[in-house]
C-alpha cells in the first residue's frame, strides 16, 4: 500500500476515516462531536501529529535506505516503483509545504563543526508541519482558556448534569401521555365513544361473570349506583382494577392481564354506566362516593355567584 499510495494521501485517508467513525458513533446531538466535546478535538490533532510524524519517520527510513544501495539496486527499484507521484506537482508541493527538505548540495551550509567519531551533526530546523501543529495547539489552548475559564462555558460535568435534568422532565412529561406508562395519579377519564367501545369489549370479556352484562351485579357488587366499596372517580376504580380488591376476597388485580389504557377504557366504560338502572340489580355495598374536587369546585362556583348577587 505505501508504494501505491503517497504519503499525503495515506495521511488524509486514514486521519478522516478516524474523525468520520468518532462521528458517527459518538453521540453530540446537533452538533459535531469535534465542536460539543473538545476532547475529541484534542484527540484528533494529536492523531493527526502521530501520523504526521509516522510518515515522516517512515520516509526518512526509505531515503536512508535507498541512498544505501548500489546504482543498480537503485535502477532496478525505481523501474518497479516508478508510479508516478513522486514526479507530480501536487506531491512536490506537499512535501515541500510540510518538510521544505534540503539538497545534498546544501548540506554543507548547515553542517556543524563538531563531530563525534566521524559523526557529524546537521543543524536542521524544525520540520513545518511540526512548527504548524505547535502553533495550531496554542490557538486551540487559547480558546479553550477563553471559552471555558474567562466566558464560562460548560464544561462536560455541567453538560451531563444539564442533560439528565433535562432527561428527567422529557420522561415526566412522556409519562403523563404514554398510555402503558399510565398510574392511579396521571389517569384521566375518557368520554369518547371509541374508547368506551372499547372498555366495553373489555368488560363484556374479563367482567360480567362477576358484574353481569348490563354491570348489576352478582357475586361483584353492583356498579351503577353512587355506593362503592373502595371508592368511586376514575382514580379509585383504576387503582383497584391494578391492585385487587380487598386482601382474601373481592377482584383479582388485572395488571397481570390488561394493559393500562385498557385498565383506563375499562375504568371510564364502568363510570358512564352510572344511573343505568339495570334490572334487578344487587343490593349497594359500601357507601357512597362523593367526588371531593367536583364538590369543592361547585361550592367555590356558588360562592362566586353569591358575591356576583350581592
Amino acid at each position: 500500500m505505501k508504494k501505491l499510495i503517497p504519503a499525503y494521501l495515506r495521511v488524509l485517508i486514514i486521519f478522516f476515516a478516524v474523525f468520520a467513525a468518532m462521528e458517527y458513533f459518538i453521540d453530540s446531538g446537533d452538533k459535531p462531536a469535534f465542536i460539543k466535546f473538545p476532547m475529541v478535538s484534542l484527540f484528533l490533532l494529536v492523531f493527526l501529529f502521530l501520523l504526521i510524524a509516522i510518515e515522516v519517520t517512515i520516509n526518512a527510513v526509505d531515503s536512508i535506505t535507498y541512498h544505501l544501495l548500489t546504482e543498480e539496486q537503485k535502477a532496478k527499484l525505481d523501474e518497479v516503483n516508478d508510479l508516478g507521484f513522486k514526479d507530480s506537482a501536487i506531491y512536490k508541493s506537499v512535501v515541500n509545504f510540510l518538510i521544505k527538505p534540503r539538497q545534498n548540495e546544501d548540506e554543507g551550509e548547515i553542517l556543524l563543526h563538531h563531530d563525534y567519531d566521524g559523526i557529524k551533526e546537521l543543524d536542521n530546523n524544525l520540520p513545518p508541519w511540526w512548527v504548524y501543529l505547535f502553533y495550531a495547539c496554542i490557538v486551540f489552548s487559547l480558546v479553550y482558556l477563553v471559552r471555558f475559564e474567562i466566558m464560562g462555558a460548560d464544561n462536560q460535568e455541567m453538560e451531563l448534569k444539564k442533560e439528565m435534568a433535562q432527561a428527567q422532565i422529557d420522561i415526566a412529561e412522556y409519562k403523563k401521555t404514554a398510555p402503558d406508562l399510565m398510574d392511579e395519579n396521571t389517569v384521566t377519564l375518557l368520554t369518547d365513544a371509541a374508547n368506551l367501545a372499547a372498555g366495553k369489549a373489555i368488560f363484556t370479556t374479563n367482567c360480567v361473570a362477576c358484574h353481569r352484562a348490563d354491570a348489576g351485579g352478582q357475586i361483584g357488587p353492583n356498579l351503577t349506583d353512587d355506593q362503592w366499596i373502595l371508592g368511586g372517580g376514575i382514580k379509585n376504580v383504576f387503582h383497584t382494577l391494578v391492585n385487587g380488591g380487598r386482601d382474601g376476597k373481592g377482584m383479582i388485580s388485572w395488571k397481570g392481564t390488561l394493559k393500562p389504557k385498557q385498565m383506563q377504557e375499562v375504568a371510564s366504560y364502568v363510570l358512564s354506566l352510572k344511573g343505568s338502572k339495570p334490572k334487578d340489580p344487587k343490593a349497594p355495598e359500601g357507601e357512597i362516593w362523593v367526588d371531593s374536587n367536583a364538590a369543592i369546585a361547585t361550592a367555590t362556583s356558588v360562592a362566586t355567584d353569591s358575591t356576583k348577587v350581592k
